[in-house]
């Protein structure tokens, strides 16, 4: 639970960012957490899942 928190509130930064900085419009951005809904209730959601469960895996697993 912690990981989908820590990646919702990264997510939300980037988006934040990208809104202030780059020029993303605010229609844009409620396009794509639309998107990120639709795609939560799919069938793809568990692929998604553990796709970004072994990717956050594989970071945590890097030494420095």
């Amino acid at each position: 639970m912690a990981l989908s928190i820590s990646a919702v509130v990264l997510l939300a930064i980037v988006v934040f960012l990208l809104v202030k900085k780059s020029g993303l419009k605010g229609m844009h951005a409620v396009v794509c957490m639309l998107l990120g809904f639709y795609l939560a209730s799919s069938s793809i959601a568990p692929t998604i899942s553990k796709l970004t469960s072994n990717v956050a895996g594989m970071i945590g697993n890097i030494k420095f």
